[in-house]
């Protein structure tokens, strides 16, 4: 017996409900452009430039009296967090110090990290400097540009491809869907205010991949469906692709989210970010999908036979014309 999480049959209307589901997304991608023009982004040191320290002590981390013995160094911003993480030992208390770059330097000086190290020591003569990771602000603003280009060189091509394999409807569909998921990924992190590192780009760029898999896989059905029913409805072929794909997205997003879980309650504070926004990716990845896509295909419209020279149209306010 096979264990079936979704029916074979399922008959559920995806578009009743297009104005909550489609133009509720469309409000949220609004309100991340927003927040993102508010808040900014959390750059971490990749992007900002300057260096971070972790500290390990088998004493308490106090953050206030960290802060208080670095005021007298006069280092700029400086950032000091106390790290949590269910696998470290019951002696083991970690603090991650963040100190923006000085002066435009590629790194802070040797001997700058040695007064840190004494100012801290005279807290907690126990800490210790278990990696120093340094990033100059000319190499910071190197990165952000190659991040921009990647992602927008993903996205281009998985617009060619969509373009050159379905109709260009479809790659208008998917390019909104992608636009949909990495807007409200990068609205989250700018409102939670969640570090932005490279790690973040390796995530944006898997969800990018993720979430047009799972869109290229429905609109494979639509087109297979466009063709056996030719007179059906195109609202109504969009419903069934979706239907017929759907006990497949559930599991594949279902199985890859339970890794996922695993990883971001035990994996460790190092990999939390990037694991925290591939698991929202593909949540808003496989709504996206459902919800947006299609319904960008609905409003387009699209051919009804793709063997004629002049195939019928059909879409939310076109007439369906037997082939």
């Amino acid at each position: 017996m096979r264990m079936r999480l979704i029916p074979d049959d399922t008959n559920i209307n995806f578009f009743k409900l297009a104005s909550v589901t489609f133009g509720g997304s469309m409000v949220l991608l609004v309100l991340s452009i927003v927040a993102f023009m508010t808040f900014g982004l959390n750059y971490g040191i990749d992007f900002r430039g300057g260096t971070t320290i972790r500290t390990e002590s088998t004493q308490p981390v106090d953050v206030s009296a960290y802060r208080t013995a670095l005021e007298s160094l006069e280092l700029g911003d400086v950032s000091i967090t106390e790290v949590f993480d269910p696998t470290f030992r019951a002696d083991q208390f970690v603090a991650s110090v963040r100190i923006q770059a000085q002066d435009d330097a590629e790194s802070v000086a040797q001997s700058t990290i040695d007064s840190v190290r004494t100012a801290l020591q005279a807290v907690d003569p126990e800490v210790d400097f278990t990696s120093v990771e340094s990033v100059g602000p000319k190499v910071s603003g190197e990165l952000i540009q190659s991040a921009i280009f990647a992602v927008i060189g993903a996205l281009s091509a998985i617009i060619i491809y969509i373009w050159l394999r379905f109709e260009w409807q479809f790659a208008v569909g998917g390019i909104v869907a992608l636009i949909h998921d990495i807007g409200l990924t990068i609205g989250l992190f700018s409102l939670l205010q969640i570090r932005f590192d490279l790690a973040i780009i390796a995530a944006l760029l898997t969800i990018v991949g993720y979430s047009i898999n799972d869109t290229v896989v429905v609109f494979d059905r639509v087109r297979e469906n466009l063709r056996k029913y030719k007179v059906m409805p195109l609202v109504d072929v969009l419903n069934l692709s979706a239907n017929e794909t759907l006990a497949r997205t559930m599991m594949t997003s279902g199985t890859t989210l339970l890794a996922l879980v695993a990883l971001l309650a035990l994996g460790g504070d190092v990999i939390r970010g990037f694991v925290f926004a591939i698991t929202w990716g593909i949540i808003v990845g496989t709504y996206s999908s459902i919800y947006v896509a299609k319904n960008v295909v609905l409003m387009l419209g699209v051919k009804r036979d793709w063997s004629k020279k002049n195939p019928a149209t059909g879409g939310r306010y076109a007439d369906i014309e037997d082939s």
